[in-house]
C-alpha cells in the first residue's frame, strides 16, 4: 500500500509518492493537530477524504461501538465470566473483542460505553490499561458536557463561567494526558447528541441548552454563535494544552433534530471531522452536511433495527449493508461506527452476540461480507 508523508508537503513530492500517477493528492486543510508524526489524521485522496493511519496509508474507519463485560455478568451467564475470562476485562478483551472485531471486519472500536438503564448514564469508560489490551484503533469520549438526548438527570452548564472552564482542563488532564502518545487512538468525542437547541421528552425539564425560539431574532443567532464559540474553543484548547497529536471528532450530532446553523459554523474552526449520530438514512443526511460544509464526516453511530424475540431485538444487517456502501461513496466521509451493541444487556436489548456469546449468525454474515467488500475496495483503490 502507498504512503505519504502526512506533515503538509508540496504537491508535486505527494504525487512523486505514488506509482502510477493516477491518484490525485490534496492536503489543502490542516487540521488542529500541532503534530500528526505517527498518529491517525485526515488526508484527501483521489477526490476523497480519509483517514490516514499512522503508518501513512487510507483509513476508512469501521467501528463498533457499545461494548460493556457487564453483559456477561447476569446470574445465568456469570460463570462465562468467571471460568472462560478469570473474571478479567483484560482477558475479556483480548480473548474476545479483538478476536471477534477483526473476525467479523471491523477495524475501530468505535466508542464503548453501553446503555444501563434506559434515560440514565451509560457504562464506564475503558480504563487506558484496557485499552493497551484492546491493541487497535479507538475513538474516546471525553464528558465535558452531559447534554446527551438520552439523559434525564444533568442540568446545563454555564459555558462561561470559570467552573466549567476548570472542569474542562481536568477532564483533559484525566483523559486526554495518559493516552496522548497512543498511536491506536483515532480521535475524542464530547457530547452524544447534545441537545443544542431540541430536547426529548425525559428532559423536556431541563429544556434545549439554547432557547431556539430567541434565534428568530439576529440577536438570538449572535448570543448562540457567542455561546457555542465559548464552548468550542475552551474544549479545544483543554485537549490541545494536554494532547497535541489526536484528532478532534466533536460533538455526535443527531442528523434527525433540528441543527442550529450557528453552532456548525462556531465548531469547525475548533474541530477535525463533523460527527452524527442517524438511524434512518445516514447516507443522505451525511452527503448534505459535507456538501454544505466541506469538512470531513463521520457516521459516529447509527442502526438498522429489527425485531427479535421477547425483549430482545436485532442489528439490521440489510440497512448496514446499504448504508456503509453509499457512506463509502461519499467523498467526504471517513468511516462508520455501527450502533452495536458487542454484546446484548437487558437494557440496549440488542447485540451481535447474545449473553451466553452466541452471534446473530444471519446479521453477522451479512456485516462481515460488507464490511469485507470495503476493505477489498480499499486494497484495490491503493
Amino acid at each position: 500500500m502507498s504512503k505519504f508523508n502526512k506533515n503538509y508537503l508540496p504537491f508535486i513530492f505527494l504525487v512523486a509518492l505514488f506509482t502510477g500517477g493516477n491518484i490525485s493528492v490534496k492536503n489543502e486543510t490542516k487540521t488542529t493537530q500541532l503534530n500528526t508524526e505517527g498518529y491517525f489524521t485526515l488526508g484527501e485522496l483521489d477526490n476523497h477524504w480519509w483517514l490516514i493511519s499512522p503508518d501513512g496509508s487510507p483509513f476508512f474507519s469501521i467501528g463498533l461501538n457499545h461494548i460493556d463485560p457487564a453483559s456477561l455478568r447476569y446470574p445465568e451467564n456469570i460463570h462465562i465470566w468467571e471460568e472462560k475470562y478469570k473474571g478479567s476485562t483484560v482477558e475479556w478483551l483480548k480473548k474476545s473483542v479483538k478476536p471477534n472485531l477483526e473476525k467479523w471486519g471491523f477495524n475501530t472500536m468505535g466508542w464503548e460505553q453501553e446503555v444501563t438503564v434506559r434515560h440514565w448514564q451509560h457504562s464506564r469508560s475503558f480504563t487506558n490499561d484496557e485499552l493497551k489490551a484492546l491493541d487497535m484503533p479507538y475513538c474516546r469520549m471525553l464528558p465535558f458536557n452531559e447534554s446527551h438526548q438520552w439523559e434525564k438527570h444533568t442540568v446545563h452548564y454555564d459555558f462561561f463561567s470559570e467552573e466549567w472552564i476548570e472542569w474542562c482542563d481536568y477532564v483533559a488532564r484525566s483523559y486526554c494526558a495518559e493516552v496522548k502518545d497512543d498511536p491506536n487512538l483515532i480521535g475524542y468525542f464530547f457530547s452524544d447528541c447534545p441537545t443544542w437547541i431540541h430536547d426529548r421528552p425525559q428532559n423536556e425539564w431541563r429544556g434545549p441548552i439554547f432557547d431556539p425560539e430567541k434565534l428568530e431574532t439576529e440577536e438570538g443567532k449572535k448570543e448562540l454563535s457567542k455561546m457555542a464559540e465559548q464552548y468550542y474553543k475552551t474544549i479545544h484548547d483543554a485537549i490541545r494544552k494536554y494532547d497535541p497529536n489526536h484528532l478532534i471528532l466533536g460533538d455526535r450530532y443527531e442528523a434527525n433534530a433540528p441543527i442550529a446553523d450557528e453552532v456548525i459554523q462556531a465548531a469547525l474552526p475548533y474541530v477535525d471531522v463533523l460527527s452524527f449520530q442517524d438511524f434512518r438514512n445516514p447516507a443522505l443526511n451525511l452527503d448534505e452536511w459535507f456538501k454544505k460544509t466541506r469538512k470531513p464526516v463521520l457516521l459516529a453511530d447509527g442502526s438498522g433495527i429489527t425485531k427479535g424475540e421477547g425483549i430482545y431485538k436485532r442489528t439490521d444487517g440489510t440497512w448496514y449493508k446499504n448504508q456503509l456502501e453509499a457512506l463509502y461513496e461519499n467523498p467526504g466521509c471517513i468511516g462508520f461506527h455501527l450502533c452495536g451493541a458487542y454484546q446484548r444487556n437487558k437494557a440496549r436489548c440488542r447485540g451481535l452476540l447474545d449473553e451466553h456469546e452466541h452471534p446473530d449468525e444471519e446479521n453477522v454474515g451479512i456485516i462481515l461480507e460488507t464490511n469485507k467488500k470495503i476493505e477489498d475496495r480499499m486494497k484495490e483503490r491503493f
